[in-house]
């Protein structure tokens, strides 16, 4: 491996593809058995969680008890291990096959890798996945029709890795590869995931990865108002998909204590924005006569994607298997999956707390059906100027801190972990590590980064030392404007 290329996956940091470890040890063999039974993956042994080179030595002895460990396992996992000197420091670097015959099991059961973790499950689990998603996934499929690099989208892969925080310090290519968006043996293949992500003509090669988001008049199908055909790469429909709901959903305003005007959305935003997520990421793409659907009724918003649960009813909400790990991957490294399984209970919450129902409907389909309220003074969407109707785009950190109201910002448009941030910091200025230390390390030192960015984009928390944003002693503080509508919260 290249000086370059080791640097580019350091950039990247832990994955559905990538595992850091500090040292050698028996937990080794969950991941192995993890990437076995979903991907295959490289095991990186001497880099600790916060991507720092630790250092780990490659003796005979370590070898022969790596190797013990893939034999171990059941069936036998064959291993290829070899090292890496970086900064003067050896680095053993373990690369797991995909099985082609799932389960495999350690000493301490069977596992699946979910994004940069390995979660454990049940042998039948394990079994019911692998015939579910099949000996060929779509994701991986390559593409040797596609035309890389003429049609390949450079000016969105270079806007969302910049969005996931990585620098590109060597080729393209290698990025693609840890995305798990393609394969290089010479040449560089794109794979089905990769083109969904980055094709530019994306509906010559998948004409079935689009998301249909409707708007109908009365409790049925008859009549259409509105209909939004959205074809663009998972992220931007996605996104497309939210701003429909949002201006066609009904706001109502709460202002406490004389302070600034709170927007109350009538079904919350967060529990729209996972179901809308979930429908994406986990539908089964290889249906290629249906699609993701948004649909709002008068009485009801309905979000459905094609696909069967990979696993029981009765485990929704503590189980989560993904169809599309590398899908699931890539918005797990944008920071829009908070934690892994915890979906399906986002939305249950946050819908409880407005006192709405919400109901999960499984067949061939997935679908999830949010009650609409009946509310005295709520505002209709399209009433409200083009300007609230785009703030939606504040979750995604897209909006010029010169648009952003300060004394208006809408605490719905930020995820929980980033509210607790600002809630922190409104107290004292606190550097990055003692910030995750409050946070109870819920989530790793990347997407606190991510998130701390983020918010001094959107102009909410500010630095205590701008002009040395990487000085040792850097803190963090939440801005006079954002204390105020804290206190109001």
């Amino acid at each position: 491996m290249k000086k370059t290329q080791f640097e580019q996956i350091l950039q990247e940091g832990e994955g559905t593809l990538i595992e850091f470890k500090s040292s050698f040890s028996s937990s080794l063999a969950k991941e192995i058995v993890a990437f076995a039974n979903t991907a295959g993956g490289r095991i990186f042994i001497g880099v600790n969680d916060n991507n720092k080179i630790v250092g780990a030595s490659l003796t005979n002895d370590t070898k022969s008890r790596i190797q013990d460990i893939g034999n171990s396992c059941t069936p036998r996992v064959p291993l290829q291990i070899e090292s890496l000197t970086y900064d003067d420091k050896e680095i053993i670097i373990v690369t797991v096959p995909e099985s082609r015959d799932k389960p495999v099991q350690c000493s301490d059961g069977f596992f699946l890798r979910e994004g940069a973790n390995s979660q454990k499950m049940r042998r039948e689990e394990i079994f019911y996945y692998a015939q579910k998603t099949g000996k060929i996934r779509f994701e991986t499929q390559l593409r040797t029709d596609f035309k890389y690099p003429a049609d390949f989208d450079e000016p969105r892969f270079n806007d969302i890795i910049k969005r996931m925080g990585i620098t590109q310090s060597g080729d393209k290519e290698d990025i693609l590869h840890n995305l798990g968006m393609g394969q290089a043996n010479g040449k560089f293949v794109i794979n089905n995931a990769g083109i969904l992500f980055f094709g530019k003509n994306r509906q010559l090669y998948l004409r079935q990865a689009y998301v249909t988001c409707v708007l109908y008049k009365g409790k049925d199908k008859v009549k259409i108002l509105d209909r939004k055909d959205f074809r663009d790469d998972p992220l931007t429909d996605y996104e497309n998909a939210i701003k429909f709901l949002q201006q066609h959903l009904r706001l109502e305003y709460e202002i406490k204590d004389a302070g600034p005007r709170l927007e109350i959305p009538e079904i919350p935003y967060e529990a729209l924005r996972e179901g809308v997520l979930n429908a994406i990421i986990h539908r089964d793409y290889l249906e290629e006569g249906a699609r993701v659907m948004v649909e709002i009724f008068d009485d009801r918003v309905e979000i459905s994607n094609p696909g069967e649960l990979l696993f029981g009813m009765e485990e929704l909400g503590r189980k989560s298997v993904a169809r599309n790990p590398f899908i699931f991957d890539m918005f797990y490294r944008l920071d829009l999956i908070e934690k892994v399984g915890s979906g399906i209970n986002r939305i249950r919450n946050a819908v409880e707390q407005r006192g709405l129902n919400v109901k999960f409907e499984i067949d061939k389909f997935f679908t999830i059906i949010y009650q609409r309220p009946v509310v005295k003074g709520q505002v209709d969407k399209g009433q409200v100027d083009k300007k609230q109707a785009e703030r939606g785009k504040i979750d995604r950190g897209q909006v010029d801190k010169s648009q952003v109201d300060k004394s208006q910002v809408d605490k719905t448009q930020l995820t929980d972990d980033e509210i607790q941030i600002l809630m922190i910091c409104a107290e004292n200025p606190l550097s990055s590590s003692e910030i995750l230390k409050k946070l109870g390390y819920s989530i790793k030192a990347g997407a606190g980064k991510r998130r701390l960015n983020k918010l001094i984009q959107l102009g909410l928390l500010i630095r205590t030392i701008p002009d040395k944003p990487r000085s040792s002693k850097q803190k963090y503080r939440a801005t006079d404007d954002m204390v105020k509508i804290l206190k109001n919260k």
